[in-house]
């Protein structure tokens, strides 16, 4: 009797929708995909859809980050829950936001669902679909804030960098330079990184690589 008087007045629906974080041509970009339904035909959206019976809320982030990118083992995280009444034009749907951090996408292949997927400068998105304008604003204020108290960094560069490298990533997420010198005594400091042994090969002068020590977040200030 419960279950039938909930069905009666309840028809919701969940979905996750991800912001793919990843910096390309020195500029900090994210991935969108170009929808093929009406209302939105044409319109850019980030990818997402309604999670599975099976699946839990992760779970299904981490399905269509694959679908999308071809990685795992990459930054993801919860963002925030977004469920305004009328966000979606076909009925109630709860989305529940993610954010990810990535070098550079395995495979950008639309598939049947879309028209086209790629990256586009966060400086310069379209007009989105749904709620995801909103979405994209809170998505990258929460990377920046949680560049300056973890090491989130790990997830866009590769597994040996220079620390010019590091900081070049701090400074394009955060849209501003950084004192190199604090921002260099300050990651030495909180020994986040461990020297490879090895320097950077090139026509300049060779800078030393390193990696980090973990993945775990760390305290980073910059100044």
């Amino acid at each position: 009797m419960y279950h039938q008087h909930m069905k009666k007045y309840q028809d919701i629906k969940v979905a996750v929708d991800i912001v793919i974080f990843a910096i390309r041509d020195g500029k900090l970009q994210t991935l969108l995909i170009q929808m093929k339904k009406k209302p939105f035909y044409r319109f850019w959206a980030f990818p997402g859809g309604l999670i599975k019976k099976t699946e839990t809320l992760d779970q299904a982030a981490h399905r269509e980050l694959y679908e999308k990118t071809g990685l795992r083992n990459v930054y993801l995280e919860q963002l925030y829950t977004f469920g305004e009444l009328r966000r979606d034009p076909f009925g109630r749907v709860v989305s529940v936001a993610y954010f990810a951090l990535i070098q550079e996408p395995k495979r950008l292949k639309p598939g049947a669902k879309y028209l086209d997927v790629r990256l586009w400068p966060v400086s310069k998105l379209p007009h989105l679909a749904y709620d995801h304008t909103k979405i994209s604003r809170y998505a990258l204020r929460r990377l920046r804030a949680k560049l300056q108290y973890s090491n989130v960094a790990w997830s866009l560069l590769p597994r040996a960098f220079s620390l010019g490298d590091l900081q070049k990533v701090y400074e394009i997420i955060l849209g501003r330079k950084i004192d190199k010198r604090n921002f260099r005594k300050r990651v030495k400091d909180l020994e986040l990184l461990k020297y490879t042994g090895k320097n950077s090969q090139g026509q300049h002068r060779p800078a030393k690589l390193y990696r980090f020590r973990t993945i775990k977040s760390v305290l980073v200030e910059v100044t």
